[in-house]
């Protein structure tokens, strides 16, 4: 989403005037007259009183859209040093819009003002932090972030202090964990971070967050690398760690024994045990896919504690996540197993892959070697003719 710059085709003293009247029409507490001290008086009274427009049922949103551009217009015109208070007050006004349709057109003024700050400007990432609050009450916030390289890019000639991001990266996170829940998994784990070992202690809430979003995400497998987070580590011998553990690299026994002991902590956390059951045995069946190549239906049933019924709709479910890829034979009742994304990937996985690309290179070598022995014997023969 981009804001559009800002052109008002009027003197800056003349718009504050047409302002200060315009407000005072719908009832605000606000002279028309001009302040003897100067535009910044004038502007600080008009954004005191601008929110009286959302009140109106007079002008459309067309219409107060205008009048909003007319203030950051205004905005954009004073010096950095002098207008933070301005900019902070006027991104707080803009989050007062309860009606949708004047809470897009708030969104559509922050834009604005977003744009047309410096890229230097320290301000715009207040602006942005109010940004994704109304983006929220419009159900607009993927307009306004798509990820964490696009907001880090958005910031990249004045980046926010360590403090301001870690809110920032909260407040995303709030946004997106009921309609987007992969998205606030990354927001949480890039918030986790930052921090570093000294601090670590003090993010145990925000760890905690990060571990609950991750094992809710129905699309959230590779759950391996958050127990090398020092927020997480932090955590170890807490109940949340324990069950984090359980989905890293434990099968479902280990998980339904865990919720028989512990059924009120899940339940408290706000996890649902079907989805925690079905995740289960997806990464379960990962886990059985690595050491066997070939499975029974029995053995599938055994395992992952399902109905003869229920063995193909899961064999299917787990070829559309594509974390295997597998053949089912249903005659000879089994599944065959080509590959398969792995649960965790430690010391053992990078041996397996040294020397699978050593396997690789050998027989490189070899066919290397055949193509020189092959065209060696080619040149003889041809030489002897």
């Amino acid at each position: 989403m981009q804001g559009p710059a800002v052109f008002i085709d009027a003197e800056i003293d003349d718009q504050a005037q047409e302002l200060r009247k315009f407000f005072k029409q719908l009832g605000a507490e606000i002279s028309e007259e001009k302040s003897s001290k100067g535009i910044e008086d004038d502007l600080h009274k008009i954004i005191g009183v601008c929110d009286v427009c959302f009140k109106d049922n007079t002008h459309t949103p067309d219409e107060i859209d205008a009048v909003l551009n007319s203030v950051v217009s205004i905005v954009v015109s004073i010096p950095l040093e002098r207008g933070e208070n301005l900019i902070l007050s006027f991104c707080d006004k803009m989050t007062k819009a309860k009606e949708p349709n004047l809470a897009r057109v708030c969104l559509q003024s922050l834009w604005r003002l977003f744009s047309n700050l410096e890229v230097t400007s320290p301000l715009r990432y207040h602006v942005y932090y109010h940004l994704v609050q109304v983006a929220k009450q419009v159900n607009q916030v993927k307009e306004v972030f798509t990820g964490v390289e696009q907001l880090k890019a958005q910031f990249a000639q004045c980046p926010p202090s360590n403090e301001q991001m870690q809110k920032l990266y909260r407040l995303l996170h709030d946004v997106l964990k009921d309609t987007n829940s992969e998205l606030a998994s990354k927001v949480m784990i890039e918030l986790l971070g930052t921090y570093t070992a000294e601090n670590a202690s003090y993010a145990r809430e925000d760890a905690m967050k990060c571990i609950v979003t991750a094992l809710a995400d129905p699309n959230t497998f590779l759950l391996d690398p958050l127990l090398s987070l020092k927020p997480v580590r932090f955590l170890e011998g807490e109940l949340i760690h324990d069950l984090l553990s359980v989905f890293v690299s434990e099968k479902l026994p280990s998980y339904l024994q865990f919720y028989k002991n512990h059924k009120e902590f899940v339940n408290s956390q706000g996890l649902n045990h079907e989805q925690n059951i079905k995740k289960m045995r997806l990464l379960s069946f990962m886990q059985l896919a690595e050491s066997n190549p070939e499975m029974t239906f029995q053995q599938l049933q055994d395992e992952l504690q399902i109905k003869e019924e229920e063995v193909e709709p899961f064999i299917i479910e787990v070829l559309k996540t594509k974390l295997v890829r597998a053949r089912m034979d249903q005659r000879a009742r089994k599944v065959h197993i080509s590959s398969t994304m792995h649960r965790t990937f430690g010391r053992p996985q990078w041996q397996q892959l040294r020397d699978l690309l050593l396997s690789w290179k050998t027989n490189l070598t070899l066919v290397q070697d055949n193509i020189k022995s092959v065209a060696a014997a080619q040149t003889e023969l041809a030489q002897r003719q």
